[in-house]
Protein backbone atom coordinates (compact mmCIF):
# COMPACT_ATOMS: atom_id res chain seq x y z
CA UNK A 1 0.00 0.00 0.00
CA UNK A 2 1.24 3.49 -1.14
CA UNK A 3 2.42 5.91 1.81
CA UNK A 4 0.69 9.20 1.01
CA UNK A 5 1.75 11.17 3.96
CA UNK A 6 2.28 14.41 2.88
CA UNK A 7 6.03 16.21 2.66
CA UNK A 8 3.77 19.40 3.04
CA UNK A 9 5.10 22.35 5.60
CA UNK A 10 8.25 23.79 6.44
CA UNK A 11 10.32 21.05 8.02
CA UNK A 12 9.35 18.53 4.81
CA UNK A 13 10.12 14.65 5.97
CA UNK A 14 13.62 13.42 6.84
CA UNK A 15 15.26 11.17 4.88
CA UNK A 16 13.66 7.17 5.82
CA UNK A 17 17.04 5.94 6.39
CA UNK A 18 17.79 9.12 9.23
CA UNK A 19 14.68 8.11 11.17
CA UNK A 20 14.90 6.99 14.52
CA UNK A 21 11.69 5.12 13.56
CA UNK A 22 12.05 2.36 10.55
CA UNK A 23 8.62 1.73 8.72
CA UNK A 24 8.32 -2.03 8.33
CA UNK A 25 4.77 -2.48 6.88
CA UNK A 26 1.92 0.13 5.94
CA UNK A 27 -1.64 -1.69 5.99
CA UNK A 28 -4.70 -0.12 4.79
CA UNK A 29 -7.08 -0.84 7.58
CA UNK A 30 -10.37 1.54 7.08
CA UNK A 31 -11.35 3.76 3.94
CA UNK A 32 -13.54 6.60 4.99
CA UNK A 33 -15.12 9.73 3.48
CA UNK A 34 -12.49 12.37 4.20
CA UNK A 35 -9.52 10.05 6.10
CA UNK A 36 -7.99 7.05 6.07
CA UNK A 37 -6.75 4.18 8.68
CA UNK A 38 -3.78 2.39 8.45
CA UNK A 39 -1.94 0.07 10.71
CA UNK A 40 1.89 0.40 10.86
CA UNK A 41 4.46 -2.11 12.18
CA UNK A 42 7.47 -0.40 12.94
CA UNK A 43 10.89 -0.94 14.31
CA UNK A 44 11.97 1.91 17.07
CA UNK A 45 15.32 1.25 19.49
CA UNK A 46 15.85 -2.40 18.11
CA UNK A 47 12.06 -3.41 18.91
CA UNK A 48 9.31 -4.07 16.46
CA UNK A 49 5.47 -2.36 17.42
CA UNK A 50 2.23 -1.39 15.85
CA UNK A 51 1.14 2.26 15.39
CA UNK A 52 -1.79 3.73 14.34
CA UNK A 53 -1.54 6.53 11.77
CA UNK A 54 -4.84 8.73 10.48
CA UNK A 55 -4.06 10.19 6.98
CA UNK A 56 -6.15 12.89 5.82
CA UNK A 57 -5.29 14.30 2.35
CA UNK A 58 -5.39 18.49 3.97
CA UNK A 59 -7.51 21.41 4.32
CA UNK A 60 -7.68 24.80 4.44
CA UNK A 61 -9.33 27.58 6.67
CA UNK A 62 -9.95 31.49 6.22
CA UNK A 63 -10.02 34.07 9.22
CA UNK A 64 -12.34 36.64 7.77
CA UNK A 65 -12.02 40.06 8.55
CA UNK A 66 -14.76 42.65 7.73
CA UNK A 67 -14.27 46.29 6.85
CA UNK A 68 -14.91 47.38 10.21
CA UNK A 69 -12.24 44.73 12.09
CA UNK A 70 -14.48 42.09 13.04
CA UNK A 71 -14.05 38.45 12.84
CA UNK A 72 -16.61 36.11 10.79
CA UNK A 73 -17.10 33.35 12.59
CA UNK A 74 -19.40 30.05 11.54
CA UNK A 75 -21.20 28.36 14.82
CA UNK A 76 -22.45 24.61 13.65
CA UNK A 77 -23.05 21.62 15.22
CA UNK A 78 -20.13 18.87 16.23
CA UNK A 79 -21.16 15.36 16.39
CA UNK A 80 -17.76 13.92 17.66
CA UNK A 81 -17.82 16.73 20.48
CA UNK A 82 -21.46 16.33 21.09
CA UNK A 83 -21.50 20.47 20.96
CA UNK A 84 -21.61 23.18 19.12
CA UNK A 85 -18.54 24.99 18.29
CA UNK A 86 -17.18 28.39 17.11
CA UNK A 87 -14.73 28.13 14.64
CA UNK A 88 -12.93 29.75 11.49
CA UNK A 89 -14.58 28.65 7.88
CA UNK A 90 -12.55 25.56 6.66
CA UNK A 91 -12.68 22.08 4.18
CA UNK A 92 -10.98 19.38 2.93
CA UNK A 93 -9.02 19.56 -0.06
CA UNK A 94 -11.42 18.39 -2.96
CA UNK A 95 -8.09 16.30 -3.93
CA UNK A 96 -4.64 16.70 -3.02
CA UNK A 97 -3.45 18.48 -5.55
CA UNK A 98 -6.05 21.66 -4.85
CA UNK A 99 -3.76 24.58 -3.96
CA UNK A 100 -4.84 25.25 -0.83
CA UNK A 101 -5.47 29.40 -1.45
CA UNK A 102 -8.31 28.05 -3.92
CA UNK A 103 -9.76 25.45 -1.00
CA UNK A 104 -9.74 28.58 1.38
CA UNK A 105 -11.70 30.77 -1.12
CA UNK A 106 -14.40 28.17 -1.81
CA UNK A 107 -15.08 27.23 1.67
CA UNK A 108 -14.90 31.19 2.60
CA UNK A 109 -17.96 31.58 -0.10
CA UNK A 110 -19.61 28.60 0.54
CA UNK A 111 -19.77 28.86 4.72
CA UNK A 112 -20.22 32.82 4.83
CA UNK A 113 -21.43 34.34 2.18
CA UNK A 114 -18.75 36.18 1.43
CA UNK A 115 -16.08 36.19 -1.57
CA UNK A 116 -12.48 37.82 -0.82
CA UNK A 117 -9.67 38.40 -3.71
CA UNK A 118 -7.24 39.49 -0.71
CA UNK A 119 -6.30 36.71 0.76
CA UNK A 120 -3.31 35.12 2.00
CA UNK A 121 -1.44 32.85 4.03
CA UNK A 122 -1.64 33.75 7.95
CA UNK A 123 -0.30 30.46 8.87
CA UNK A 124 0.07 26.21 8.71
CA UNK A 125 -0.55 23.85 10.92
CA UNK A 126 -0.33 19.94 11.65
CA UNK A 127 -3.78 19.52 13.58
CA UNK A 128 -2.54 16.63 15.83
CA UNK A 129 0.66 15.32 15.34
CA UNK A 130 0.92 12.14 17.42
CA UNK A 131 -1.08 10.69 15.05
CA UNK A 132 -2.39 11.96 12.63
CA UNK A 133 -0.78 13.91 9.30
CA UNK A 134 -3.62 16.40 8.61
CA UNK A 135 -2.19 19.58 7.26
CA UNK A 136 -4.24 22.82 7.14
CA UNK A 137 -3.36 25.78 5.72
CA UNK A 138 -4.87 28.83 7.14
CA UNK A 139 -6.03 32.45 5.55
CA UNK A 140 -6.38 35.52 6.06
CA UNK A 141 -9.11 37.27 4.13
CA UNK A 142 -10.10 41.49 3.76
CA UNK A 143 -11.99 43.03 1.24
CA UNK A 144 -15.23 40.87 2.10
CA UNK A 145 -17.89 41.13 -0.86
CA UNK A 146 -21.21 39.97 0.02
CA UNK A 147 -22.33 37.13 -2.07
CA UNK A 148 -24.42 33.98 -0.23
CA UNK A 149 -23.67 30.97 1.03
CA UNK A 150 -23.78 27.49 -0.59
CA UNK A 151 -24.13 24.74 1.96
CA UNK A 152 -23.52 20.79 1.32
CA UNK A 153 -26.91 19.04 2.74
CA UNK A 154 -25.43 18.10 5.84
CA UNK A 155 -24.34 21.71 6.59
CA UNK A 156 -26.54 23.78 9.20
CA UNK A 157 -24.33 26.89 9.88
CA UNK A 158 -24.79 30.35 11.47
CA UNK A 159 -22.60 33.31 10.54
CA UNK A 160 -21.46 35.65 13.72
CA UNK A 161 -18.91 38.67 14.02
CA UNK A 162 -16.94 38.56 16.53
CA UNK A 163 -14.37 41.28 18.11
CA UNK A 164 -10.91 39.73 18.59
CA UNK A 165 -10.53 40.85 22.21
CA UNK A 166 -13.89 39.07 22.48
CA UNK A 167 -12.64 35.84 20.61
CA UNK A 168 -9.20 36.15 22.45
CA UNK A 169 -11.45 35.78 26.10
CA UNK A 170 -13.01 32.64 24.87
CA UNK A 171 -9.42 31.09 24.45
CA UNK A 172 -8.02 32.29 27.67
CA UNK A 173 -11.35 31.61 30.12
CA UNK A 174 -10.91 27.94 27.65
CA UNK A 175 -14.24 28.45 26.03
CA UNK A 176 -12.98 28.19 22.61
CA UNK A 177 -10.77 24.77 21.94
CA UNK A 178 -10.72 24.06 18.35
CA UNK A 179 -6.96 24.14 17.37
CA UNK A 180 -7.05 25.63 13.98
CA UNK A 181 -9.52 28.34 15.33
CA UNK A 182 -7.19 29.09 18.25
CA UNK A 183 -4.04 29.54 16.18
CA UNK A 184 -5.44 31.51 14.05
CA UNK A 185 -6.91 34.03 16.34
CA UNK A 186 -3.45 34.23 18.26
CA UNK A 187 -1.33 34.13 15.10
CA UNK A 188 -3.84 37.36 13.84
CA UNK A 189 -3.80 39.23 17.11
CA UNK A 190 -0.27 39.23 17.30
CA UNK A 191 0.07 40.52 13.23
CA UNK A 192 -2.33 43.49 14.68
CA UNK A 193 -0.29 44.38 17.70
CA UNK A 194 2.80 44.07 15.48
CA UNK A 195 0.96 46.64 12.75
CA UNK A 196 0.48 49.33 15.76
CA UNK A 197 3.64 48.61 17.05
CA UNK A 198 5.16 49.93 13.53
CA UNK A 199 2.72 52.87 13.65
Amino acid sequence: MEDKRSNKGPSGRIDPSEAPVKLLKHELRYQGKILEIYDELVEVNGRETHWDLVHHNGAAAVLPVTEDGKLLMVRQYRHALSRYTLEIPAGKLDSPEEPMIECARRELEEETGYRSEDISLLLNINTTVAFCDEFIGVFLARGLKKTHQHLDEDEDIDVEAWELEDLLELIYTQRMTDSKTVAAILAYANMVRKEKELG
